[in-house]
């Protein structure tokens, strides 16, 4: 663990998580990838053929996170669908397959679920995962699938803030009193088994989540946004230090639609996807690095090439220079 860097030092109950030290720690960019492994350009959504080798083969060479989308319907105005199976009982299903990659959620639509119930899945899926999960927590970005819930649109900012609340509590606390606004009350006669495998399951606001850069400094413990222009980051990284609390590191990071070109010295293309070969990616990534990027996660959607061999490419090209981050503890000795 870095310590004593201008970005600050990890808290040591983080420290001490096998999935977030794996993908964060001060001054170093790590690499992972938003679900499906697979590239779907014309269609809304994945075939999901292979995904289980996929998953396995992005463990095996090293990357450090694999991201896992909330989107219960098919929202035809959208036209994308994610890796289609709900996250969390996903997540379950990666815990029995995978040894080493940290498995998040990229992110959990929080207002549309109950957060007691959260809570129990998420510290369930961190023990089978032997601390590995990432807790990666939305608003969601399509308005139609909150009349389907019968939950308010406008307010999904204020129940955001009081779902994640209620998680900490009942995760965090033994016999937890604690009551909400918009759901229940914890009253010191209950206790939420299992709780995580670690001292705080880490929270990750994934977008913006309808929250201030303070609030979201302050009561989580990262930021993945998603950024459509590489040059914006200089800018987006100061307004984030600003808010960050000095000498403690949170961190920054985005998750990107992802095209590698074939040529490696193809430069990188203006637009909404990052679309270029490798040396110029690498070229970029490395000031990303610099500017305090703390991770990338790509996302294959518009990807023309097999993701099969796009993985084998960044794995022998992008890997030795931006390794995945060895936690204090071996993830694999906590598995069931």
């Amino acid at each position: 663990m870095t310590q004593n860097h201008p970005q600050g030092a990890l808290p040591s109950e983080l420290a001490q998580h096998p999935g977030y030290a794996r993908v964060f720690q001060p001054g170093h960019l790590t690499f992972g990838f938003i679900a499906p492994l697979e590239s779907y350009p014309d269609s809304p959504g994945p075939t999901l053929a292979d995904h289980a080798e996929m998953a396995q083969k992005v463990d095996a060479a090293g990357f450090a996170a694999l991201w896992l989308r909330d989107v219960p319907f098919y929202d035809p105005y959208f036209g994308d669908v994610g890796q289609v199976l709900d996250p969390l009982v996903y997540a379950g299903f990666l815990a029995a397959i995978t040894r080493r990659i940290a498995i998040g959620t990229a992110g959990i639509v929080l207002p549309l679920r109950d957060p007691l119930i959260v809570a129990k899945q998420a510290a369930t899926i961190d023990q089978l995962l032997g601390g590995r999960f990432l807790l990666g927590l939305a608003t969601g970005d399509r308005p139609v699938e909150y009349p389907a819930f019968g939950v308010d649109f406008d307010n999904r900012a204020e129940r955001f803030r009081d779902a994640l609340e209620m998680i900490r509590a009942a995760t965090e606390r033994a016999w937890p009193v604690h009551a909400s606004r918009f759901y229940g009350r914890l009253d010191g006669g209950l206790d939420l088994v299992p709780k995580p495998a670690a001292p705080r399951l880490p929270s990750i606001v994934i977008g913006h989540a309808g929250q201030t850069l303070e609030w979201t400094a302050r009561n989580t413990d990262g930021i993945i946004s998603y950024i459509a222009d590489p040059l914006r980051i200089p800018q987006i990284l100061a307004q984030w230090r600003a808010v960050s609390e000095p000498g403690v590191f949170k961190p920054y990071g985005y998750g990107t639609l992802f095209d590698l070109d074939r040529d490696p010295n193809m430069p990188i293309q203006p637009g909404r996807v990052l679309r270029g070969g490798r040396n110029a990616l690498r070229e970029l990534w490395l000031r990303q690095q610099e500017q305090g990027v703390s991770h990338v996660g790509l996302h294959f959607k518009p990807q023309r090439r097999p993701a099969r061999e796009v993985i084998d490419e960044l794995g022998e090209y992008l890997l030795p220079v931006f390794p995945s981050l060895k936690p204090q503890q071996d993830s694999s000795e906590g598995q069931s």
